[in-house]
C-alpha cells in the first residue's frame, strides 16, 4: 500500500516553469546543490515528455502541451543564455530538447523556427560559448541544428558573430576546432543558393579570411578548409564566386604552394581547385601568364604525381586532362 504515499509527479509544463524559475537563480548563488539537482531532474522530464523512453513512446498530446509551454515560458531563451550553470548531462539534454522542437513540423510550419526568429539574440550567444570549452559542444550542437532551417541560417550568417567561426576552427583544442568547423561547414552547405548570394555580398571579406585558414599552421584546419573550398566552388549555385576565384593570381599561387605541401593529403584536395584554373576555358590574363611561365615545372612534377592512385579512375582521368591542358599552354 505504499504507493499511496508516493509523491505525484508534476506535469511537465510545471517543470517547465520550475526551469524558467531556478536557473537564474542558481547562477548567482555558491551554494545549489539541492535546486541545481532538481533542475537537472526537470529537463529529463521535459526531455522524456517531448522524446519519449526506450519504452514509452511520447504521447502526441502531452507533447503539443508542452510545446505551448515552452515557447510561452521563453525556456529557450533561458536554457540559453544559462548554459553555463548547468553540468554535462543537463547541458546534453538541453541539445536534445532543441534539436526535438526543431524537428517538429506542423502542417508547413516549424513553430520551433518561429520561436528562435522572434528571438534572435539567441544565436550570438550561441556563437559566443566557442570561447567556452564547457558549453561549446552543446551550443554547436544546437546550432547545427538550426542550420538545417533556411530562414534560421540567414539570420546566422548575417550576424557580426558568425565571422568568430574563422578564429574558432583555428584554435589550438583540436576538439573545439572540429566542433566549430561542422558548425562553420553546416551553415555553408545546407541552402546553396542562399549561401551562394552571401559569398557574392562577401566576397572579399570572405576570402581574405579564408585564405587565412588555407594557410594556418594547423594541418586539419588547412585540409579541411580546403576540401570545403573544393566543395564549393565546384557547387553550380556558386559559378559566379568560383570564376571570380580563378580569375586570381594570387590564388592560383597559393593553389600551386599547397601543391606541393609537405602533405600528399593537402596535395591532393589542392589540385582539385587548381585544376579548376587550368580547365577554365576563359584564364584571366594574369592566371594564363603563371601557368605559361610554370608550364616545364608543372609537367615534370604532375607527372609523377600521386602515382599510387593507380586505382582511382577518376583521379587519373583528371590528373591526365590538366596535363594535356598544360601542355597546350603556348
Amino acid at each position: 500500500m505504499s504507493f499511496f504515499f508516493k509523491q505525484k509527479s508534476k506535469p511537465s509544463h510545471d517543470h517547465v516553469r520550475f526551469v524558467c524559475e531556478q536557473l537564474p537563480r542558481l547562477s548567482a548563488s555558491s551554494e545549489h546543490k539541492k535546486p541545481f539537482d532538481e533542475v537537472c531532474r526537470a529537463l529529463q522530464s521535459i526531455k522524456s515528455t517531448l522524446c519519449g523512453t526506450t519504452d514509452v513512446p511520447p504521447r502526441p498530446d502531452q507533447v503539443s502541451n508542452l510545446r505551448l509551454e515552452i515557447y510561452q515560458s521563453n525556456l529557450l531563451n533561458v536554457l540559453v543564455r544559462y548554459l553555463p550553470v548547468l553540468g554535462f548531462e543537463a547541458r546534453k539534454d538541453t541539445a536534445v530538447i532543441f534539436s526535438a522542437l526543431l524537428h517538429n513540423q506542423i502542417s508547413s510550419r516549424y513553430p520551433s523556427v518561429d520561436y528562435l526568429l522572434a528571438n534572435q539574440d539567441i544565436f550570438p550567444i550561441l556563437l559566443r560559448y566557442y570561447n567556452s570549452p564547457d558549453v561549446a559542444f552543446t551550443a554547436g550542437n544546437i546550432l547545427r541544428e538550426c542550420a538545417f532551417h533556411k530562414a534560421l541560417c540567414s539570420v546566422i550568417l548575417e550576424l557580426p558573430e558568425f565571422w568568430l567561426l574563422f578564429k574558432f576552427v583555428k584554435s589550438p583544442s583540436f576538439d573545439l576546432a572540429s566542433d566549430a568547423f561542422s558548425t562553420f561547414k553546416a551553415l555553408l552547405i545546407q541552402h546553396k543558393p542562399l549561401v551562394a548570394g552571401f559569398i557574392v555580398q562577401h566576397y572579399n571579406d570572405f576570402f581574405i579570411q579564408y585564405t587565412l585558414l588555407l594557410t594556418s599552421d594547423n594541418y586539419v584546419t588547412k585540409r579541411q578548409s580546403l576540401k570545403l573550398l573544393g566543395e564549393l566552388l565546384l557547387n553550380r549555385t556558386n559559378y559566379p564566386v568560383m570564376t571570380r576565384y580563378i580569375a586570381s593570381a594570387e590564388n592560383l599561387k597559393l593553389m600551386m604552394i599547397l601543391l606541393r605541401d609537405k602533405s600528399k593529403n593537402i596535395q591532393f584536395e589542392a589540385f582539385h581547385v587548381f585544376k579548376l584554373f587550368v580547365a577554365n576555358p576563359e584564364k584571366s590574363v594574369e592566371v594564363l601568364d603563371i601557368l605559361r611561365k610554370n608550364k616545364s615545372k608543372l609537367l615534370t612534377y604532375l607527372s609523377s604525381f600521386h602515382l599510387d592512385r593507380k586505382n582511382d579512375e577518376q583521379f587519373n582521368d583528371e590528373r591526365a586532362f590538366v596535363i594535356k591542358q598544360v601542355e597546350k599552354l603556348h
